[in-house]
């Protein structure tokens, strides 16, 4: 029986007479045999009459805590239905009710701040002998626009990974989910007598570093071939870890780079369309926290490489916070964020540019992306004051989940005559606008970090640099048809697994071109590390 509480090895009603027989499944299972598309039909008849997409969130993790081949075989077929139920937005409402709805740790890591001596014996349990290749860990500070969900957040690891199966083609048995649990800070959690986590305050300095340095000390140790992905970080932690590690093992925070990677892959998509260079834009980020930083370094890497000298490229980047325009004298800043400042000596109001319209009236931005989870921050005003500055105003409301979004694609098309490019944050459907049908390109970082970390776990690469980043990027943004009208600045979630596999290739070829990689070939090391669900 233990093979049917197996996810990774069961079949269900699809085990064959023979195999019935000699796995001692005989009468344990209804006597017909299903194929593996009987199976996916009746699932996907049980998922259409499910009343909401919570519930269908929860079927589809019914499926996928017993049998792993038919859940990734139905996504792959449903993939566009089914992104946005497995993963952002829904998987917000599942997380805000982890504690309430658990059945399963669906083969997670937990570790706790509060045991660290016990820390690769947890990791070791969890992977129960498998060969583990992918790693995604949160300590579930910065979860989406949400904040601190403590040990709830580990569900954003479990989807982040559903995201690269369907993607890319990791084995599904080569995944692990972790949870560094170091507390939180959210009094709602605390107070719920049902919450799983630590029931104490977060955690900082000293003693959660320790616990983070003894985590990938474990992880290099039991799986020095897998790549370590770290996810939805706060502020504070997710910069010092990525700086501390990016450079010594193969590494990758999404928040930091994939956000980053793919708001550049837009830009880049939006220059293929306006035919303007983007070493001619104004980069306004709105929101400079980790995504917010992680974006401009990821823009002015690229300016860089396109011939300016970074004192030169550094003129083009302006950073808006809660302070508003982010000045050397700021108090609070990051160090991501110093990077970045500007000098009260460039404005004769730089007292009054406390707020995003002040900014946007004296810097004259032409590519605006938010990521500060302030809904509705883009105003009629504010971006029709952008648009009376540039011909095709780059805007790129990021924010997610759906609530927490700056600006919604039809209003931005409407108030700029359909002059915006625009990419969203969330799932957007086309916009018939004047006679023109425009596709909505979604700035989710599911377009790109699958491919970036299969290509990088292929090719076995040494580490995850900018350079192969950067090469993701282009490979994105150079998708997009750019002379249809109403065109997308990235390609659509339906092409998903084709780029996927078109970006893999690309950052498996730039880590064997620097020297970085075990293979010599990226398109064989792509194909041959491949997963089908398939039984």
């Amino acid at each position: 029986m233990n093979i049917l509480n197996n996810p990774f090895l069961n079949k269900g009603t699809a085990f064959t007479t023979q195999e019935r027989e000699k796995l001692g499944l005989t009468g344990a299972l209804p006597a017909k045999v299903q194929t593996l598309q009987e199976q996916a039909d009746q699932a996907y008849g049980q998922f259409k009459s499910k009343s909401n997409q919570l519930e269908q969130r929860q079927f589809l993790m019914t499926i996928f805590n017993t049998n792993r081949t038919l859940f990734y075989y139905l996504m792959g077929q449903h993939i566009v239905e089914f992104m946005p139920v497995v993963y952002d937005p829904v998987i917000a409402e599942s997380i805000e009710q982890y504690s309430e709805i658990f059945t399963r740790p669906q083969e997670a890591a937990f570790i706790s701040v509060d045991d660290q001596d016990h820390i690769e014996e947890s990791l070791k349990n969890a992977a129960d002998g498998r060969d583990i290749r992918l790693i995604v860990v949160t300590d579930a500070e910065g979860i989406l626009g949400m904040g601190d969900w403590g040990v709830n957040g580990v569900d954003i690891a479990v989807g982040k990974l559903m995201v690269y199966t369907a993607a890319a083609g990791i084995d599904p048995a080569q995944v692990l989910p972790v949870s560094l649990d170091a507390g939180t800070n959210n009094e709602k959690l605390l107070n719920d007598p049902l919450y799983l986590g630590n029931r104490h305050e977060r955690i900082y300095g000293e003693k959660y570093h320790t616990m983070v340095d003894k985590f990938v000390a474990a992880v290099e140790k039991l799986f020095p071939e897998s790549l370590l992905h770290f996810e939805d970080f706060g502020r504070s932690n997710a910069a010092v870890i990525l700086e501390k590690y990016q450079d010594k093992i193969l590494t990758f925070n999404d928040d930091i780079q994939g956000t980053g990677i793919i708001s550049l892959a837009g830009v880049l998509g939006a220059m293929n369309i306006s035919k303007e260079k983007i070493t001619d834009q104004i980069f306004l980020t709105f929101g400079a926290g980790t995504a917010g930083v992680g974006i401009a370094n990821m823009l002015f890497d690229e300016l860089v490489r396109e011939g300016l000298s970074e004192e030169e490229a550094k003129k083009h980047f302006y950073l808006v916070d809660k302070q508003g325009l982010l000045f050397e004298d700021t108090e609070g800043l990051t160090p991501g964020q110093k990077d970045f400042v500007r000098q009260r000596s460039e404005f004769e109001n730089a007292d009054e540019l406390t707020n995003l319209e002040a900014v946007v009236k004296a810097v004259h931005p032409t590519v605006m992306i938010g990521t500060s989870t302030q809904p509705g921050t883009f105003t009629e005003s504010i971006v029709k004051e952008m648009a009376a500055h540039t011909k095709r105003p780059v805007i790129f409301p990021l924010s997610n989940p759906t609530r927490l979004a700056e600006a919604k694609a039809e209003d931005l098309l409407k108030w700029t005559d359909g002059r915006a490019l625009v990419a969203t944050g969330i799932p957007a459907g086309d916009i018939e606008y004047n006679g023109v049908t425009y596709n909505i390109g979604q700035a989710n970082n599911a377009l790109v970090y699958p491919g970036v970390g299969f290509g990088a776990i292929a090719a076995k690469a040494k580490v995850l640099n900018e350079k192969m980043l950067a090469d993701a990027a282009h490979a994105l943004g150079g998708i997009v048809d750019p002379d249809q009208p109403g065109a997308a600045v990235l390609p659509p979630v339906s092409k998903l697994q084709e780029f996927s596999e078109t970006v893999a290739q690309v950052v498996a070829q730039s880590a064997i071109d620097q020297g970085l990689a075990q293979v010599t070939d990226a398109k064989k090391a792509v194909a041959d590390m491949k997963w089908e669900p398939k039984y």
